[in-house]
């Protein structure tokens, strides 16, 4: 057993920082608590741009797959390569990852790029169901067409979407794993696709169910009666046409109610890119009263300074016996009134859903995102969501003719 300054209990609990075993062999800990071996090494015969000896680090992997033992045996073979003039890095075995070793690590990586760790457990998770199983053991430089269409196969024609996004995670761990030099050659996923492997499916857009937009003044009403959080989010969801998560996650400081803003960041968005909402008379009754309950979040759930769950209103749709409506398809109520009652411009309608217009040229220089005509649509909109029962029969009687 090759020995040496670091044990099992050191290796675990070190701090940040470049600790040596002997020989050589270095365990870096990073700022992230991240942990991996390196050795340095002095390539006999060989020198550096300056002409001296040619002194070079190698990485070994992290400590987490390369116990003690390990990193040591491997570090003695980088020296006695370079003691016979050869270059680790061209003559070393190299132990390859199998494809779960670097899917896990390109997940970790890219944890912080992603907008919030949904996505992230997502991303992960499509793997974990339909690409480890069948692949996850294999070193990833074994991976070809084959291999690939084992996952995809299955799933292809039933559950197309996220065929989809088996297939695009596939093929970023594999372009990784070149990157590093695990791989070479042509990223299979993309053998697959220019050759047509797989049947083409013709995608079929599947759209939230909607409330005919002149039910929702009576559904209002109910709502209006119910004194349950989940209700209260509803109504400011109807009224401000936002998606589930915007309004559940609103807090009391993204509002401005002197300028009569509620300001939605770009952190919150589908979209990635701020939204303002324009306030009107209809959501300031929503939402003074709960001022007083001193939460961090509008819309407080069970727990303490913790928004409602992604399901309450959903929950309350059933417990109303709701049929052939879903809180998404709101907004296409809205949109509908927009353009069939209101007969708002495509543009103005569009943008308070936060929908992006045009192509990305139009987008550059359409810099305005039509504030004061979009607070005028929703005033209209909550004027008439909030209509007595008779002011909803003149609707409709002024929509027919």
């Amino acid at each position: 057993m090759i020995s040496g300054k670091l044990t099992k209990a050191k290796v675990e609990s070190l701090g940040p920082g470049r600790h040596g075993d002997g020989n050589g062999l270095y365990l870096v800990v990073d700022p992230s608590g991240a942990r991996r071996w390196v050795v340095r090494v002095v390539v006999k015969g060989q020198r550096n741009r300056q002409g001296g000896p040619l002194r070079t680090d190698f990485g070994l992997g992290g400590s987490k797959f390369v116990a003690l033992q390990e990193a040591r045996a491997k570090a003695l073979e980088y020296r006695r390569l370079a003691r016979s003039g050869l270059n680790p890095r061209y003559n070393a075995k190299r132990e390859i990852p199998t494809f779960e070793e670097v899917a896990r690590q390109v997940h970790l990586e890219r944890l912080p790029t992603w907008k919030n760790e949904k996505h992230g457990a997502q991303w992960i998770n499509t793997l974990s169901d339909y690409a480890f199983p069948l692949i996850g053991r294999l070193p990833v430089s074994d991976i070809g067409q084959p291999e690939v269409l084992s996952c995809l196969t299955p799933i292809w024609t039933t559950k197309p979407e996220t065929a989809r996004r088996v297939s695009q995670r596939i093929k970023t761990v594999l372009d990784v794993a070149r990157s590093k030099g695990f791989r070479t050659g042509e990223n299979p996923v993309v053998g697959i696709r220019d050759a047509r492997v797989l049947p083409k499916i013709r995608a079929r857009a599947e759209h939230h169910t909607a409330m005919d937009w002149r039910d929702v003044p009576a559904f209002y009403a109910d709502l209006r009666s119910r004194g349950a959080m989940a209700a209260k989010a509803l109504m400011f969801t109807c009224l401000t046409a936002s998606r589930t998560s915007e309004a559940l996650g609103a807090s009391w400081e993204e509002f401005d109610f002197d300028a009569m803003l509620w300001t939605v960041p770009a952190s919150r968005m589908k979209a990635g890119e701020t939204h303002r909402v324009p306030l009107t008379g209809e959501m300031l009754a929503i939402l003074e009263p709960l001022k007083a309950l001193g939460s961090e979040f509008v819309f407080e759930g069970q727990k303490r300074h913790k928004p409602l769950s992604n399901m309450s209103m959903l929950m309350l749709l059933r417990r109303m016996k709701v049929e052939g409506a879903t809180v998404h398809g709101l907004r296409s109520s809205f949109r509908d009134w927009a353009a069939e009652f209101a007969k708002a411009p495509r543009e103005v309608a569009e943008m308070c859903l936060a929908h992006r217009i045009g192509s990305a040229v139009e987008n550059a220089y359409a810099r305005s995102d039509l504030l004061d005509r979009r607070r005028s649509l929703l005033e209209r909109w909550s004027n008439f969501v909030s209509a007595s029962e008779a002011a909803v029969v003149n609707f409709e009687a002024r929509a027919k003719s």
